[in-house]
């Protein structure tokens, strides 16, 4: 099973940036912690981060072009205003998951909105580092069981 974990603008700084909603986790740190739930779930993880809205697109098109199993994306900013990142995600035939470390709505209102949200399987904010683990359980269970169904 390969499962794609997209990350954002800006989510390079985690560890220095705003500690406060982010904690002081790396984004290698979450990348490795990924990597290591992946292997005891049976995923594959791959781990991609852009602070450059077209090359997110050019990685979901690749996504797609490699039939990946299920797409995780924390997309950051880009959550509420990005629509070309949304109309590449739209693209997928696997299971996405949008998560974010934050809970995007207990934030400024501009955060409350994600134009993600209507193509996604679900999302899970709120949890700092657990929201990328709890997402990657939840991408891995929605593989089980759309293969299961068929």
């Amino acid at each position: 099973m390969k499962i794609l974990m997209l990350h954002g603008i800006n989510h390079d700084m985690f560890g220095k940036r705003d500690p406060v909603q982010y904690g002081t986790i790396t984004l290698d740190e979450i990348n490795a912690r990924l990597t290591a739930l992946g292997l005891e779930l049976g995923a594959e993880v791959a781990n991609f981060q852009t602070n450059h809205e077209g090359a997110m697109c050019e990685r979901i098109h690749q996504a797609y072009a490699e039939c990946v199993d299920a797409v995780l994306i924390n997309a950051g900013a880009w959550t509420h205003y990005s629509y070309g990142i949304r109309d590449a995600l739209a693209i997928l035939t696997c299971p996405i998951v949008e998560v974010h470390m934050s809970n995007i709505h207990a934030r400024e209102t501009f955060r409350h909105h994600s134009v993600f949200a209507e193509i996604v399987k679900g999302q899970i904010c709120g949890f700092g580092v657990d929201s990328y683990l709890l997402g990657l359980r939840a991408g891995v269970s929605a593989v089980q069981a759309a293969s299961s169904a068929s």
